[in-house]
């Protein structure tokens, strides 16, 4: 029988919530909390190597999805920003020639401080759980089975985590969050972004 149980704290002024629901042999977690103090994370953008980091980053907030024979997997931001490329060229904005181009007399507007990937774009997966048992991780389709997703089931538990968000220099927004739905017959999570 599935078993929800609910936290929450204030912190700083933000109420945090951690929430675990066990259903079978599996124990869902999925913690959120307050964005990252700025000392932490000037620091974690010292140890990654990048020259700045988000505007929002949600560095306690994690989704871990635990098997009872030990193995699992979570979601964090740390983990996500650690697979961005930041050493690989500079994205540009549709109107940066005519940026440039008006700014003529000003060579300093045409320099590039630190080539990175300022949109933050990963391709994290999530961290493997268990380094006592071997894990195999092997491809999958390309696709989603939509058929089992048209089945209409109950919703037990869904959660979506926030990880990270940045407004990307007022060309947008790019967020980075997972989900997870638990349904009787299965559970189905997903990470990307928004």
């Amino acid at each position: 029988m599935p078993v929800l149980h609910t936290s929450a704290v204030m912190i700083h002024g933000f109420q945090s919530r951690h929430h675990t629901f066990s259903f079978g042999s599996w124990k869902l977690t999925a913690a959120k909390t307050h964005i990252m103090k700025s000392v932490d994370v000037e620091k974690l953008a010292d140890e990654l190597h990048m020259p700045s980091l988000l505007g929002m980053m949600f560095g306690d907030n994690v989704l871990r999805i635990e098997h009872g024979s030990g193995f699992g997997i979570e979601f964090n931001a740390t983990d996500g920003l650690k697979c961005v490329n930041n050493y690989q060229g500079m994205l540009k904005v549709a109107c940066v020639e005519e940026w440039q181009e008006s700014r003529t007399e000003g060579e300093h507007s045409k320099e590039v401080v630190k080539s990175y990937d300022w949109t933050y774009t990963t391709d994290y997966k999530g961290t493997l759980l268990g380094d006592c048992l071997k894990l195999k991780v092997v491809p999958v389709p390309d696709h989603t089975d939509t058929e089992k997703l048209k089945v209409r089931e109950h919703i037990k538990f869904f959660e979506e985590v926030l990880l990270f968000e940045d407004e990307l220099h007022d060309h947008g927004a790019s967020s980075f969050s997972v989900k997870i739905g638990v349904m009787p017959s299965s559970f189905f999570c997903c990470c990307g972004f928004s």
